[in-house]
């Protein structure tokens, strides 16, 4: 009881601290907001600049914290998966969001529960869960680069034909097409502006997208690059072997969407049922939950059931 006394009067302090830093910040910018009103600039509403301030402050105690895991090479190598996602974080920051929210839910899950098992399970759920966002978001932004790339061939190779170099080619991208396409070629004409050698823009593109049909355009342009020929041509024939790509993606897809819905019924199946069980045999079922014995069987079938998953969706996952 005195812990979680101390926890409550140490969350509130926190709590306060955050206020006053935000009371103080609105002091300050006060004047600023005047004059913004004088010259008809519409400022930000009260609630939304009060959440901007403190989304900006927990986001600069993470950086905080993360700096000297950047070096990192697990956290180098996180960077370029988060790049892939489109999210504009840093490997370190992801490890110390990942950390702080893992040991979060573990300590609340250990005092309402009063179970180390079920608290370091409830752990390393958010961690995996959080990782598996991250994987969705590349899978998505990856389908959404891969289904643009052939409307983009198709733009460059036309540009090409009109006279424009393959810089103002992709400039033109840059700025007609949308995101996710539209944001690395942006990317790839900044590096280029800076001084950046097309070669490397391209690789470094390439691997930030890391999509294989990209790929194999990088490879086309940088082998007309050094040894010359037809550029529009080679693109026309990727933007159409592309897009038959794509449509034995759909199909297979199709086809596989049985074994996908098992896969989410596998997962969800078991929360189901223990949901269930709550409710129609509740002491038998609390009773689990605070014997050593249920604690290890709930936690080896979660691993059990995510294993399972993995290999369904490894089964029903078809390389084209």
């Amino acid at each position: 009881m005195i812990i979680l006394f101390s926890l409550v009067v140490a969350l509130a302090f926190f709590g306060l601290v955050i206020l006053l830093s935000i009371f103080l910040q609105k002091r300050k910018n006060k004047d600023i907001v005047r004059k913004l009103r004088r010259y008809g600039v519409r400022p930000v509403s009260r609630t939304e600049g009060d959440v901007n301030i403190l989304i900006k402050q927990i986001y600069q105690f993470v950086q905080k914290v993360a700096k000297p895991l950047v070096d990192r090479n697990i956290a180098q190598s996180l960077e370029y998966k988060l790049q892939q996602a489109g999210l504009s974080l840093l490997g370190g920051e992801y490890i110390v969001i990942s950390i702080s929210a893992s040991l979060i839910t573990g300590i609340i899950i250990w005092f309402l529960t009063l179970s180390f098992m079920i608290a370091f399970a409830a752990a390393v759920g958010v961690s995996l869960v959080l990782w598996f966002i991250v994987l969705i978001l590349i899978q998505r932004r990856l389908e959404s680069f891969t289904e643009q790339l052939g409307d983009c061939l198709i733009t460059i190779a036309n540009a090409l034909r009109a006279g424009y170099s393959f810089q103002q080619a992709v400039e033109i991208i840059a700025n007609e097409m949308e995101p996710p396409i539209s944001d690395e070629f942006a990317r790839m004409t900044h590096d280029i502006v800076m001084g950046m050698p097309l070669e490397e823009a391209l690789e470094n593109a390439n691997h930030r997208v890391g999509s294989p049909d990209f790929e194999l355009v990088v490879t086309a342009v940088l082998i007309q690059h050094e040894v010359g020929g037809n550029l529009a041509q080679i693109l026309d024939s990727i933007s159409y072997t592309i897009a038959e790509r794509i449509r034995m993606k759909r199909e297979i897809s199709a086809l596989t969407a049985q074994g996908r819905f098992s896969a989410i019924v596998l997962l969800l199946l078991p929360f189901a049922a223990g949901s269930a069980m709550y409710v129609v045999n509740h002491d038998d079922f609390v009773q689990m939950l605070h014997d050593p014995m249920g604690q290890m069987a709930m936690l080896v079938s979660f691993i059990l059931e995510i294993i399972g998953y993995f290999v369904i969706r490894r089964i029903v996952d078809i390389d084209v």
